[in-house]
Formats: C-alpha cells, structure tokens, sequence
C-alpha cells in the first residue's frame, strides 16, 4: 500500500540547464588562459588550477547530464526512471577532483625540491580572472545548493575554485615582494590539501548513497519512533530508507495493527508526517494483522 504522496517529487533541477551551461562556457575559456599562461611562465600554481577547472568542467558536464537523466520518466524497463543518475554524478565527481589533486600533490612535492622563478605580475591577474569567473558560476548554483547534493557539488567546486584563485592572487603578491621561488609549490600543494579536505564529504556521502545507505539527514531510529508512536500501530519492522536520488528519499515499512487498515486518511497522515520530519517523499507502507504479510487483505480483527 504506498502512501499518498502530497508533496510531489523533485526530479532533476531542470531550471539549472542555463546555469550548467554558462558555468562551463565561462570555466573552459577560463582553463585555456590560465594553462597557457601558466606553461608561459612556468608557474605550477596556475597550471594546477587550470587543472582543476578542467576537472570541474568536465564535473559540471557529468552533473548537467545527470540532472537531465533524473528528469526522465519512467517507464516499463526503469520504474524509478533514471533519478540515480545525480547520485552517480556526485561520486564520480568526487573521483575525478581527488584523483586530480592525488597527482598535483605528486608534481608539486617533486618541484619544491628545485623550485624555478615564475611571473608574479602574470600569476596575480590571471588567478585574479579566476576569482570573478569562478565567484560568478558558484554564484548561479547557490540557490539549489541546500536542497540537492548533485548541485551542492557544482556550488562548492566553484567556490572552492574561486578562494583558491584568490590563495594564488595572494602567493603572486608575496613571491613579487620576497622572490621566493618555493612558494609556488607549496602554494600548490595547499590548494590541492584545501580541495581534497573539501572533496571528502562529497565522496563519502555518495559512496554511502550508492549503497543504499540511510541519507545523512535522515535518523532512523526517530522514524521508527514516529511510526510507532501512531495511533493503532503495535509494531514496525521491515523498516527500509534510501535515497532514490540526491533530492528524493524513499521509505518502505511493515506495520502491525491488529484493528485492520484505518484507511486513506491515515496513510495521508503518515506521508505529511515522513515528509514535513524528514524530507522523505516516497513512502510506502504495508498494513499488517498479527504481524503476517498479508496486509488489508486478510480478515480484519474486531477491536473491543
């Protein structure tokens, strides 16, 4: 018996595509400056930022697809359409930034064993362009980044994105004042240290999505505690919460109620209730009589 749904379902942010598709215009013009630039002055810290953004292009590309994917509709071969797709995205996203960093780091220690002069002036207003790109991208995911992992993750790599060209502004104005010629590398080595710290959650939490593990917003034991405490429930089991997608949480539940099925208003009840606590917007329940598996269909008990 699946529970009224009265919410709806937030399939894939559609009203995002413009987003999605200014943020990767505006990040792979951005990338050519900045690596042409950086082998120009041989500066591992623009290189390893253009590096990343090319990263982040093709994680803004992976989340744009994924998003148009979870707004398919079903059909008789995908019954939950292709929602998964966002959670996918999400850690494949993660893969690709830490892999990305893994090998940053790598060059980056080997260079600051013979750290080589580079271009301050040059450094500073590219990563300066870096900023503003990266600030105004980040800019157009902020209003879905609270509600959707898959554009949380777009968010937080532009913003990511932009501090860390302000970080390479500043290293270029001290290596302009003190000539330091390590300071590059070790500025690169930081960004990538800051990105993967940041990169972690997102790699933890869909890895954990993917094997259908309980969403972090979700605590299960106050779900059992809330169908429990309903008014004829005497038990629950068979208790189940995944995520469909980066924005919708389902639910499956067992019921005992030996007085029988209080009928629509109660399963109503019961969705408003999952939804309004928990932001889960698939419930579906099944009534049982004496703990069998039956649910309605079997003979109702007469309550005294």
């Amino acid at each position: 018996m699946h529970a009224p749904d009265q919410h709806g379902h937030h399939h894939g942010p559609a009203e995002f595509s413009r987003a999605f598709a200014i943020g990767i215009a505006l990040n792979i013009g951005f990338v050519a400056v900045e690596a042409f630039y950086g082998w120009r002055v041989d500066s591992l810290a623009l290189l390893a930022d253009a590096g990343h953004n090319l990263a982040d292009v093709a994680g803004l590309v992976l989340a744009w697809v994924a998003a148009l994917a979870a707004g398919r509709q079903p059909d008789h071969r995908h019954t939950y359409g292709w929602q998964r797709a966002s959670i996918l995205a999400a850690f494949a996203n993660a893969v690709l930034l830490l892999v990305a960093m893994g090998s940053l780091l790598w060059e980056a220690a080997h260079r600051l064993q013979s750290p080589a002069p580079t271009d301050g002036i040059t450094i500073m207003v590219v990563a300066a362009i870096g900023v503003l790109i990266n600030g105004a991208t980040a800019a157009l995911f902020m209003a879905g980044s609270k509600a959707d992992m898959n554009i949380r993750g777009a968010f937080l790599h532009m913003a990511a994105d932009a501090l860390v060209s302000l970080g390479v502004v500043v290293s270029g104005a001290v290596y302009l004042k003190t000539g330091w010629a390590w300071l590059d590398p070790l500025t690169s080595m930081a960004i990538a240290l800051a990105i993967i710290a940041g990169t972690w959650s997102l790699f933890r939490q869909s890895l954990h999505l993917l094997f259908d593990g309980v969403p972090e917003s979700v605590i299960l034991a106050e779900v059992d505690a809330l169908l429990r405490a309903l008014p004829g429930v005497t038990e629950v089991h068979d208790l189940h919460v995944w995520a469909m997608s980066t924005t919708d949480i389902a639910l499956s539940a067992h019921l005992v109620m030996p007085c029988g099925c209080p009928g629509d208003d109660f399963l109503e009840r019961i969705a408003h209730e999952l939804h309004d606590h928990f932001h889960i917007t698939h419930p579906t329940i099944q009534i049982e009589t004496d703990g069998l598996d039956h649910g309605c269909a079997q003979p109702l008990k007469t309550c005294e």
